[in-house]
C-alpha cells in the first residue's frame, strides 16, 4: 500500500491545497512506483477530494485530516473532521442551488463509507484506478 497524509488548517486555502496534494500523490504513484494512473482517475480523485474537504470545511470547525492511499486497483480517500453529524446525500432536486457535492461523490466512486470516530467522523471514498474496456470507471455499472 502506498500512502500519504496531511493535516489541513481548515482555512480558505485548504481545498486547493488538498487537490494539489492529491495530484502530487498520484503523480508520485505513477513516476516512483510505476503504477498506471489514468487521467480520468487523477481528475476524479481531485474532484472527490475537493468535494469532501469542502464539506468538512463548511460543516466542521478546526483542522481537517486527509489520508490518501493506493491499495490494489483503487485510490482510497479519507477525510476526517470534528463534526459528529454524519452526512446524508439529499434527493435529486433540479431546483436546488448548491449542496450537490455528496451526490457527485456518490456518482463517481466505487465505494463510500462514513465512520463515526471518538471525536468527529471519517468519510472514506474509493476511486477506481483502472478503466473498464468500455471507458467507464472500473467497478461501476455501464450507463
Amino acid at each position: 500500500m502506498i500512502r500519504t497524509a496531511a493535516a489541513l488548517d481548515g482555512d480558505g486555502t485548504c481545498i486547493a491545497e488538498a487537490r494539489r496534494l492529491a495530484a502530487q500523490f498520484l503523480t508520485r504513484v505513477r513516476s516512483e512506483h510505476g503504477l498506471p494512473v489514468p487521467d480520468r482517475a487523477m481528475d476524479l480523485t481531485q474532484l472527490v477530494v475537493s468535494e469532501l474537504v469542502t464539506n468538512a470545511r463548511k460543516y466542521a470547525s478546526g483542522p481537517i485530516l486527509l489520508d490518501l492511499a493506493v491499495d490494489g486497483d483503487a485510490v482510497e480517500i479519507a477525510v476526517w473532521d470534528s463534526d459528529p453529524v454524519l452526512p446524508v446525500a439529499r434527493a435529486a432536486d433540479p431546483g436546488r442551488v448548491g449542496q450537490h457535492g455528496l451526490e457527485i461523490v456518490m456518482a463517481v466512486v466505487q465505494a463510500f463509507e462514513v465512520r463515526r470516530e471518538p471525536v468527529g467522523k471519517r468519510v472514506i471514498a474509493r476511486v477506481a484506478l483502472l478503466d473498464d474496456p468500455d471507458g467507464g470507471p472500473a467497478g461501476r455499472a455501464s450507463r
